[in-house]
């Protein structure tokens, strides 16, 4: 993302500059994007919808989902989101955003098991069916099988290339970031095609990663997929001017992830995999965690950018990753303290929270960046009993929620309502603090919050109609609070629970009450409800009554 006037500018798509942009940013008069500000006794800024932080994180989280789920069919038939970067109440002229769809399915695969919604699961299964039979590469050019992330002419419902260099060209990074999310959905539907291609995609990547340098990562940035030639940078002054080579990125985490999912399942090249994973992972820590030399991710910037995304998403995969990087704690810290540093906004100080601009090419605040940043903060905080960000983090999280309306839109503080930023890469952060933080999740309902396997299907007690009620019969019906089931035998789910539970059971057999043995559950009463831990190694279906 980036301002307006760039792509204007650089006439590529020289129709849009009649295209007038909406701004909402009223907050000088106490007022941001849709609502006045609220804040507490003491002047810090709380949710415009409630001062019960829980409620207002999972109605914003339910409120973009269901704007998503109803939005409007486009003139081609498919639903706008999969031909736009941009809602607007008319068409927008501009195409997809490079991470869109993966980032929806990233999101959607964590919203399934907090709310047991089976239309989330299905549209999941439509954006990576319809994704993946429009818009791959040749089998047999350079770069084969790897997704395209732009559609280069709207309407005609197929990716075919990038959004500022044209034709052909596509973007391996974000290639990795979908062929994660395809494993993922994998695991859930049990559908052997979005594996296949998840390999496809990966194998790919996997044999062209090199060492790489100070200018050079292991994959280049943008790419000719046909010739294998690297796209060029054109200069962010919009005359069109070559600006060197898209030779540079460092959002490398799903390529990673990829690799490292794969080659545990045993599928695909794992020799090959194995390699590039130690290219890549010597490359980040000698050149990047080094030089904070993060580069670019927004597929619509021409120039060069320091993005936030490319930071922080390494600095949480180190989090998850600590055995492999022996000083996390200090290269974390250095990493959240560089986005303060450069990105830090403080046009909302008064009301107690500093927010995350996105890029250095667009110092603006954003509500994905300002609530990815809240997410690792709170992570980092839980980790290393470091408190001094947390009180931020949450203000950051209620400055988010600023951004949606009654109605699910979900608005950029000074620009648009963007399909990445207000919803793939916005309702996944809400989740990840969740899962750091149970207070955060509501006290008031059941909810999932995290699973260190891929949940397959859950039904919560009012959606025991649905398919999986086949396994639950008789009188259980009257007393279940939750029955799901696990990808991987063995897995540790974190549970907000409004009450303790009675029994809980793993494959029809009664799971002991033991917070300290591998198979075994323990509870953590909060002010309401509790907090529900499991562990199981030897079946992958519970009920919790």
């Amino acid at each position: 993302m980036k301002p307006f006037f760039i792509i204007c500018s650089m006439l590529l798509l020289p129709f849009l500059a009649i295209v007038q942009v909406p701004h909402y940013d009223k907050s000088a008069d106490g007022f941001l994007v849709f609502h006045p500000i609220k804040t507490d006794a003491s002047g810090k800024i709380i949710s415009w919808y409630s001062e019960d932080n829980a409620k207002a994180y999972d109605f914003v989280i339910n409120a973009t989902w269901h704007f998503w789920d109803t939005m409007r069919h486009d003139i081609n038939g498919l639903p706008y989101y999969m031909n736009h970067q941009v809602w607007r109440p008319e068409n927008d002229a501009r195409g997809l955003g490079g991470d869109q769809l993966a980032m929806a399915l990233s999101s959607w695969q964590l919203l399934y098991a907090y709310n047991g919604n089976e239309k989330v699961k299905e549209n999941m299964k439509f954006i990576a069916d319809y994704y993946l039979t429009h818009s791959l590469s040749p089998a047999n050019a350079a770069w084969p099988n790897i997704p395209f992330p732009y559609n280069t002419f709207v309407y005609s419902g197929v990716y075919d290339g990038d959004m500022v260099i044209g034709k052909g060209y596509t973007q391996p990074d974000k290639a990795g970031n979908f062929g994660i999310e395809l494993v993922k959905l994998y695991k859930i539907s049990h559908n052997k095609n979005y594996l296949r291609a998840a390999i496809d995609i990966a194998n790919t990547l996997a044999s062209h990663t090199q060492v790489g340098d100070g200018d050079h990562s292991p994959m280049p940035f943008k790419v000719n997929a046909q010739t294998g030639e690297t796209g060029k940078l054109i200069s962010n002054t919009g005359n069109g001017a070559i600006a060197g080579s898209s030779s540079y990125t460092t959002n490398w985490v799903g390529t990673l992830q990829l690799f490292e999912e794969l080659t545990k399942m045993k599928e695909g090249n794992v020799n090959a995999y194995a390699k590039g994973t130690k290219l890549i992972l010597n490359w980040m820590k000698k050149y990047p965690l080094k030089t904070n030399k993060w580069g670019p991710f927004f597929e619509d910037v021409p120039g060069w950018s320091d993005t936030q995304i490319n930071a922080v998403t390494f600095a949480l995969f180190m989090m998850d990753n600590r055995d492999i990087f022996p000083d996390w704690k200090n290269q974390v810290r250095q990493i959240l303290d560089w986005v303060y540093k450069i990105l830090g906004n403080d046009q909302w100080k008064q009301y107690g929270v500093q927010t995350v601009n996105e890029q250095t090419a667009y110092l603006t605040p954003g509500n994905s960046h300002t609530s990815r940043q809240a997410a690792a903060e709170l992570k980092y905080a839980a980790l290393t009993g470091d408190q001094r960000q947390r009180e931020n983090a949450i203000r950051q999280l209620n400055w988010c929620t600023y951004m949606v309306d009654v109605d699910g839109k979900n608005n950029y503080p000074r620009d648009e309502v963007w399909m990445t930023d207000g919803y793939g890469d916005y309702i996944r952060h809400f989740l990840r603090a969740m899962a750091t933080d149970p207070t955060l999740a509501p006290a008031f309902q059941d909810h999932i919050i995290s699973s260190t396997s891929v949940i397959s299907q859950v039904d919560y007690t009012p959606d025991l109609n649905k398919t999986t009620s086949l396994y639950i019969v008789g009188e259980e019906l009257q007393k279940i609070k939750i029955y799901y089931i696990t990808y991987d035998k063995t897995s540790t789910e974190i549970i907000r629970l409004r009450n303790k539970p009675n029994e809980i059971f793993l494959q029809n057999k009664l799971l002991q009450e033991d917070k300290n043995t591998a198979e075994g559950w323990g509870w953590e009463p909060l002010q309401q409800g509790g907090v529900l831990t499991i562990r199981h190694q030897s079946g992958n279906k519970l009920k919790i009554f």
